[in-house]
């Protein structure tokens, strides 16, 4: 009976350390609300992320990768309280998120107090990586003057007259503040801001607004949006004739199913993060193929993100030799690590990651059920001046 008794004990220790063993990642993400695609998106991503950088085997030197997720709703305090929870209780190792900016500003201070890492993928506020920033915060996302300073560089030469439509918070304040900052440098003249409520679907009033900026003005002129969400105003910008003063639309890149919307706007041009006929190499040909091979379906603009945290974290953890947060840290300051869009860098300075963005130019080719964004010319990490804003 005795040696049972001792059987049994060794076994349970046995699964104990074996559990005590495996690598816990947590997943915070805003799967509930207008953002559940982009969430989704970064799930499935992520998932296909750690699966590509562990050749297939989701462990790294035996060690099983344990993946906990948590729908934070798009909600700041339970986004805060989620993460306090992954590494309080669940004893994560690291974790990745959020969707929201406002959920992702909230969490900062909780890796801080945990003192684990937090790779914030996909939230785009320059904030995160700047004067709200920590030393456990990386950041696989592009931030909010990756995507302004790319669409400042695609659109931006003498004689062009631009002005802004944002949603009026975090994301479109951050992102405005950005382009007005990069455009000057192109030659070309920001005239006039305008901001909408976050869910707005009226903007009949903004447009005339900003027609009356421009329609007087010489040279080209442009609105330029740069809007999260399902509801997009670009067409409906467009209904309202802008063409009559010579205005032209332009935007960013954004999901398929966004994009199959955009029909009308043929010929628009801006610079985005991600499309997945772009990027040429291995990873986007290996996510390309898996995607429709699992999904029937190519992968949209956060999957890439999610795959790219993934293959973040694998990386970090190898070099690291494991989930000690300080040689995590030393480990991915100025850490370069393949993604489906090649080559990123965490910058040592603030853990932003640094990334190529894509001018392009849409087109509608009819049996394609979205507007397709070709490439006009990759925008490489050189092209670029991304500010360093965290202080530190």
């Amino acid at each position: 009976m005795r040696q049972l008794v001792a059987a049994i004990v060794a076994m349970l220790g046995a699964g104990a350390a074996a559990d005590a063993a495996d690598l816990k990642i947590a997943l915070i993400y805003g799967k509930t609300g207008p953002f559940e695609a982009y969430a989704k998106q970064t799930e499935t991503g992520l998932r296909l992320g750690l699966e590509y950088a562990t050749g297939g085997t989701m462990a790294i030197d035996g060690s099983k990768i344990v993946l906990v997720t948590k729908d934070d709703q798009l909600k700041p305090d339970l986004a805060k309280s989620l993460l306090a929870e992954a590494y309080g209780d669940d004893n994560v190792d690291l974790a990745i998120g959020t969707t929201s900016s406002g959920a992702a500003l909230a969490m900062l201070p909780v890796a801080e107090e945990y003192k684990k890492v937090l790779i914030v993928e996909p939230a785009v506020a320059d904030q995160i990586t700047g004067d709200k920033w920590n030393r456990y915060i990386f950041r696989t996302g592009r931030n909010s003057s990756q995507d302004a300073i790319s669409n400042a560089v695609a659109l931006g030469k003498p004689s062009v007259q631009v002005a802004t439509l944002a949603q009026d918070y975090a994301f479109g304040r951050d992102g405005i503040a950005a382009f007005k900052t990069a455009l000057p440098k192109t030659g070309a003249s920001l005239v006039f801001e305008e901001y909408a409520p976050q869910q707005a679907t009226d903007f009949t009033a903004s447009a005339q607004r900003l027609f009356d900026a421009l329609k007087d003005r010489p040279g080209s002129k442009i609105i330029w949006v740069l809007w999260a969400g399902a509801t997009q105003p670009m067409t409906k910008l467009l209904d309202l004739n802008p063409g009559r003063y010579g205005i032209a639309i332009a935007s960013g890149g954004n999901l398929l199913s966004v994009m199959a919307g955009w029909k009308p706007l043929a010929g628009m041009e801006g610079a985005t993060y991600y499309y997945y006929e772009i990027p040429k190499n291995k990873v986007n040909d290996w996510l390309v193929a898996e995607h429709k091979k699992r999904f029937d379906a190519p992968p949209d603009f956060f999957t890439a993100g999610g795959m790219a945290a993934g293959m973040a974290a694998v990386t970090a953890l190898k070099r690291a030799g494991g989930a000690d947060t300080e040689k995590l840290i030393a480990a991915m300051e100025g850490m370069s690590f393949d993604t489906p869009k090649g080559k990123m860098m965490f910058r040592k300075e603030d853990h932003q990651a640094l990334q190529s963005m894509y001018h392009f130019k849409l087109w509608d080719d009819p049996n394609v059920a979205w507007a397709i964004p070709e490439l006009v010319r990759e925008l490489k990490i050189e092209d670029m001046d991304i500010p360093i804003t965290n202080k530190r």
